[in-house]
């Protein structure tokens, strides 16, 4: 083995990984696989390594298998690693925190890659039109769509990885426990072997409950696990009212999006296109935060020994659960996918917006700067005429002072 090099091994074998990188042997055999394109066609990653912090443990390229599962699995090395480094432990030794068995809990490439891939998207496609932005429903200073959008795929993430955070307690069984969790009519052994024949046949990390009692009398992983979904719930509704509220028009609303024209949207306004996709994910949403307020009251009800809500726990857990995995699928396929920016619009209101006004405090003052807006919007005159007509700046001042696309971020 060469220096500088560790010995890490998958299910092909062991292989040399830089001993100064958190990203492990899938990370590093697909390094030798995919060697394309060079350091410019990296896929682009994912807080520590949103900040950049990360960047040099995520090498491989976008040229790899189409599921995306090598650039997957390099996230789950580089947050094994990382959170190993933490706590104390060795690299890739992969304890006590395995990149499959806990950071890829419960996800695949297949499904984790096109959650984001639809509304990053955007992001980029996005990144370059100022627009106008809005507090308490009214206008206020300019962002980027793309920066609009952003907040949605955050929102989406921390969603995903709630959910995968809660999944451990659902593999913990009761089986064993009998009528009050004492195993009475059971023998020694048998809560466990049951616990091994479930994860074998299901190849998933099923155990056998620590505590049978409380395995029996309540149920807070369900409710935790609803809870999670629940906030993804609360994501999907921000989002859906969002966008249909950007699209809505097409003359007479806000208009600064255009969503995809999917079917007829009215019996009796011949033309009408309605944006139905996000309809029919906010009524989804509405449904989990029903069932949320069922599961939390089910789970509070759990008296002495056992809980007797059962049924009506699992099933809104496993509604809820499918219910926002198909309202997902279909608002990326039938909706966000196909969304356009109405670019004309858009740098329309931001010219018109009176919080253009704000760039102007460093320089005249707040007060001063109320008095432009307002007599702007009492006159219905631009802000430029109305400073103009107060004497308070110059065109040229003017002119150089508000620039929309300098207002995006810290000077």
């Amino acid at each position: 083995m060469e220096t500088g090099h560790r010995l890490e091994s998958d299910s092909f074998g062991e292989i040399e990984v830089p001993a100064d990188k958190y990203y492990g042997a899938n990370t590093a055999r697909a390094c030798i696989n995919f060697d394309i394109g060079g350091p410019l066609q990296r896929m682009p990653a994912a807080k520590e390594v949103t900040d950049g912090k990360l960047d040099d443990h995520f090498p491989l390229v976008v040229w790899q298998t189409g599921s995306g599962t090598q650039t997957n699995m390099n996230v789950n090395e580089v947050i094994s690693n990382r959170a190993i480094e933490i706590m104390g432990g060795t690299l890739g030794s992969k304890k006590p925190v395995h990149p499959n068995d806990h950071v890829n809990m419960s996800q695949s490439s297949n499904d984790s890659f096109p959650t984001v891939m639809h509304i990053a998207a955007k992001c980029e496609e996005f990144k370059d039109i100022v627009k106008i932005g809005r507090t308490h429903t009214q206008d206020a200073v300019p962002l980027t769509l793309g920066q609009e959008f952003s907040a949605y795929v955050q929102q989406l993430a921390y969603g995903i990885k709630r959910v995968q955070a809660t999944l451990p307690r659902l593999y913990e069984l009761a089986a064993g426990g009998t009528a009050v969790g004492t195993g009475i009519n059971t023998k020694v052994g048998f809560a466990e072997k049951v616990a091994k024949k479930v994860a074998d046949y299901t190849d998933l990390p099923y155990v056998t409950a620590e505590n049978k009692f409380e395995a029996l009398a309540a149920h807070d992983a369900m409710v935790e696990v609803h809870g999670s979904l629940n906030v993804i719930a609360c994501s999907l509704m921000k989002i859906a009212n969002d966008m249909r509220f950007l699209a809505s028009g097409p003359r007479c609303g806000l208009g600064e999006l255009i969503l995809p024209e999917n079917e007829p949207g009215s019996s009796i306004m011949p033309g009408k296109v309605n944006p139905t996709q996000c309809e029919a994910i906010t009524m989804v949403a509405a449904q989990v935060m029903g069932n949320q307020v069922a599961v939390t009251v089910g789970g509070s009800n759990g008296h002495f020994e056992l809980n007797v809500f059962k049924p009506m726990i699992v099933k809104n857990v496993l509604q809820s659960s499918r219910l926002i995995g198909d309202a997902c699928v279909s608002f990326a396929k039938h909706c966000v996918d196909g969304i356009k920016a109405d670019r004309k619009r858009v740098q329309k209101l931001v010219n018109d917006s009176l919080m253009l006004v704000t760039a102007l405090n460093p320089y005249i003052g707040y007060d001063n700067a109320a008095k432009i807006a307002k007599l702007a919007h009492e006159e219905g005159t631009t802000l430029k005429q109305a400073a103009i007509k107060l004497e308070i700046l110059t065109e040229e001042q003017f002119d150089k002072w508000i620039q929309p696309t300098d207002m995006l971020a810290p000077k």
